[in-house]
């Protein structure tokens, strides 16, 4: 059984600008798959893993390879919205994240999201670095 990453939820907050919205100000479907990248990516900063140096130093990245997402909600141009990020899986190369988007407390998205990682010269399937997988193992305090 792999090791599993500490149970901790990451929040970030983004706003609605303009270019996130169609004409009537509701902030189009896919620009919330942005913000969830966002919200990972500081996941794995909190964490003390940058994607640029893990890129350079090991060769390897993360790629969206699972996606269940479920639209409860809009968000509207202008909203303070809280992305929320918390692994719930980890295997040999893969990390499974629970995401949800709320303003104000209230549900609007919720996503089960897997990503792969992979070696950056030939985008094939790797093992997630140990180097990574320490950093996992530390509580990280919010």
């Amino acid at each position: 059984m792999q090791p599993q990453p500490p149970a901790f939820k990451h929040r970030f907050a983004v706003r609605v600008y303009y270019e996130d919205t169609d004409m009537g100000g509701v902030v189009f479907y896919a620009n919330y798959l942005k913000f969830m990248e966002r919200g990972r990516t500081e996941w794995l900063r909190a964490a003390g893993i940058h994607q640029s140096e893990l890129a350079a130093q090991e060769q390897r990245g993360f790629m969206v390879t699972e996606l269940d997402i479920r639209y409860l909600k809009p968000a509207y141009l202008d909203d303070l919205l809280q992305i929320e990020s918390e692994v719930t899986r980890m295997g040999r190369a893969s990390l499974h994240f629970h995401q949800t988007i709320c303003r104000n407390g209230e549900l609007l998205t919720e996503s089960n999201i897997q990503v792969c990682c992979v070696e950056t010269v030939n985008m094939r399937v790797a093992a997630i670095p140990p180097s990574v997988r320490t950093k996992f193992a530390v509580t990280i305090q919010e």
